[in-house]
């Protein structure tokens, strides 16, 4: 037989177990699914975009080096701040990753050797 003192706590501690599942089941990664995807090709000496114009929220880059070096991609706002970026991409290797766009004008960015100014490709959002 379960007292009715032995009720409250097990009552409690169930209400905050469910709570936590809840919180794991709701939270995937905290942001939104891309609005718009852009493929990347990073080569020895230029970085092309499949889209040059987009809206404005998450977009995912799609990155792919068909260089011989490896490269890193940045996406450059105002100012060259940067919005975006994935490091160490090897040769013949695909990543992605997603920045958060709001209207303006930003470049792709792809450095071979991941040294020097690399090479840009505009992109509007609008």
């Amino acid at each position: 037989m379960v007292t009715r003192s032995a009720v409250a706590p097990l009552a409690a501690a169930s209400v905050v177990a469910l709570l936590g599942l809840t919180a794991c089941a709701s939270s995937d990664s905290g942001q939104a699914d891309p609005t718009a995807t852009v493929a990347v090709t990073a080569t020895d000496d230029a970085c092309a975009i499949d889209e040059s114009t987009l809206s404005p929220g998450q977009v995912r880059f799609a990155v792919t080096n068909d260089g011989d070096q490896v490269t890193e991609v940045y996406v450059y706002g105002e100012g060259d701040a940067i919005v975006g970026e994935k490091e160490d991409i090897t040769p013949g290797s695909s990543v992605e990753f997603t920045a958060t766009l709001a209207a303006g004008s930003y470049q792709v960015n792809c450095k071979p050797g991941q040294t020097g100014a690399g090479y840009r490709a505009d992109l509007t959002v609008q």
